[in-house]
């Protein structure tokens, strides 16, 4: 990274920045692909699993667009760790492509969203 100052000395500063990032949230698989005939029922299931130094929950999804897709979301608690489940399907009735983000909001300050992206392709 370079660091421009008003420093008649110094204009220019080369600077390094090192850092250790942690995990908060697994999501499998990352993204969703939603790929086929119009007349099948498309659909995919997330695992979203807290990580156990950062546990949240989640207060409820929504979608940037929401005109191809329906999310519904579970909860499994009976394992020692909480984990959801998000299923997404497809709604489109027409042939063609969509994109859409599926926004996962926690109750975690530091993180308040979750984004999952959602490809569809309808042959």
């Amino acid at each position: 990274m370079v660091v421009h100052t008003n420093d008649i000395n110094n204009r220019i500063i080369h600077l390094t920045v090192n850092g250790f990032v942690e995990k908060f949230v697994t999501v499998k698989p990352e993204r969703v692909f939603l790929n086929g005939p119009v007349d099948k029922n498309l659909s995919a299931t997330l695992e979203i699993i807290p990580e156990e130094k950062y546990p949240f929950k989640i207060l409820g999804t929504s979608s940037l667009n929401g005109n191809n897709i329906r999310v519904k979301l579970k909860k499994n608690s009976g394992s020692k760790s909480t984990q959801y489940f998000l299923t997404v399907q497809s709604t489109a009735k027409v042939k063609g492509k969509y994109f859409d983000l599926i926004i996962v909001k926690t109750d975690n300050q530091i993180h308040p969203e979750i984004r999952i992206p959602v490809l569809g392709n309808i042959l």
